[in-house]
């Protein structure tokens, strides 16, 4: 008897224990996996030269999400638009031991030698930029090797916008008269969306009654709803027939100004948040239309870059249009116009009315490894 009950202990305890290593085997066995990651352990960084926004918030949490499915860290920092801030904080992570940082909004004046210089001194450092051009200082246009220059295809934004004022808002009117929100020499993005407007000008499909902006880019909504209204004391109803705003945040400043007033005055503008969708579905909203790329794709797209950078894979760093191995990546264009929303519409769920290139799969940079971590 005594002997059946020590045999039925030892049993008991080595059934235990083979759980306890199956489950010991399985936890290494995940752990194994993720470490096969070619960029397991790397550091990135996301850092914005630009007040944080809507649209930045969903690149950023975005950019730390696709991090960690590829066994990455991902830190973010913004600078407020302060470029000795930015060139601080990406000299920073340099000197700190970062892999890789992704970098939006960097100033043309000194992006290109700046960069280069640093990578000068950290020959290992990866970088993948957003909205970024490089000049140099005859004002040509420069490439850096191993660095991807990635963009919006900003002139198609501009021109979705335009071409869907004049042929949907006003089809039997030439020139239409438009209000512009915008500011020149200030970022590439807004450079290169001028591409697109001076296009429709130089047609004389579209008028510039006037060009406006905020005066604090740091309060941007609030200063541009008191610039908008002072410009509306000057003209009569008529006088303007839609507003073109090269930026959400400005377009909601000017969205608020003209429901006060009382005016009935259609906008379009660049870039597309939840905040936007709610003022486009409130009733009788003038909010008609954004052109935008999906700035959570923006995000994943700038990390699935850096990883590849990371691996040396930098063949796989391909165009979503032309499927070649480039240093310069466009996402593209799409219009979304407020008859398009539901009244459940919201930036979560915008992809089952958004035209089927807001953030599209076969948009990203991609290969197989990547394909096992992220799923596509």
């Amino acid at each position: 008897m005594k002997k059946t009950i020590c045999l039925l202990i030892m049993a008991i305890l080595l059934l235990s224990g083979c759980g306890s290593l199956q489950t010991s085997n399985n936890e290494q066995g995940n752990e194994n996996a993720e470490a096969a990651s070619p960029v397991y352990g790397k550091k990135a960084a996301y850092i914005l030269n630009m007040p944080s926004s809507d649209i930045f918030e969903l690149c950023a949490d975005q950019c730390v999400e696709t991090a960690q499915k590829l066994g990455m860290t991902c830190d973010v920092f913004y600078s407020d638009g302060d470029d000795e801030v930015f060139k601080k904080q990406i000299t920073d992570c340099a000197e700190s031991g970062y892999d890789g940082l992704f970098l939006s909004h960097g100033g043309e004046a000194y992006s290109y030698r700046f960069l280069s210089d640093l990578l000068q001194e950290y020959p290992d450092l990866k970088i993948v930029t957003f909205d970024t051009q490089f000049k140099d200082e005859n004002g040509e246009a420069q490439t850096i090797e191993g660095v991807t220059q990635f963009f919006q295809d900003d002139a198609g934004l501009a021109e979705e916008l335009l071409d869907y004022t004049c042929t949907q808002l006003y089809p039997d009117k030439k020139p239409v008269n438009i209000l512009k929100v915008w500011i020149p020499d200030y970022i590439a993005a807004f450079d290169r969306r001028e591409v697109g407007y001076k296009k429709y000008a130089d047609e004389g499909k579209i008028n510039t009654v006037a060009v406006i902006a905020p005066t604090d880019y740091n309060n941007a909504e609030e200063s541009m709803y008191n610039v908008m209204k002072e410009t509306l004391a000057s003209y009569g109803e008529g006088d303007i027939d839609a507003v073109w705003a090269a930026y959400d945040v400005y377009a909601r400043g000017c969205y608020r100004a003209i429901k006060e007033l009382g005016f009935n005055i259609p906008i379009v503008s660049v870039d597309l948040s939840g905040a936007d969708i709610q003022c486009m579905l409130e009733e009788g909203s003038s909010w008609a239309a954004c052109a935008c790329t999906d700035f959570k794709a923006n995000g994943e797209q700038g990390i699935r870059i850096l990883a590849l950078e990371l691996s040396g894979d930098y063949g796989d760093i391909k165009d979503p249009v032309t499927d070649k191995a480039t240093n310069y990546i466009e996402m593209p264009a799409s219009l979304i116009t407020r008859d398009m929303l539901k009244e459940n519409t919201t930036i979560e769920n915008i992809y089952d009315v958004a035209p089927k290139q807001y953030g599209d799969i076969q948009n990203y940079v991609t290969n197989d490894w990547l394909k096992t971590y992220i799923g596509y």
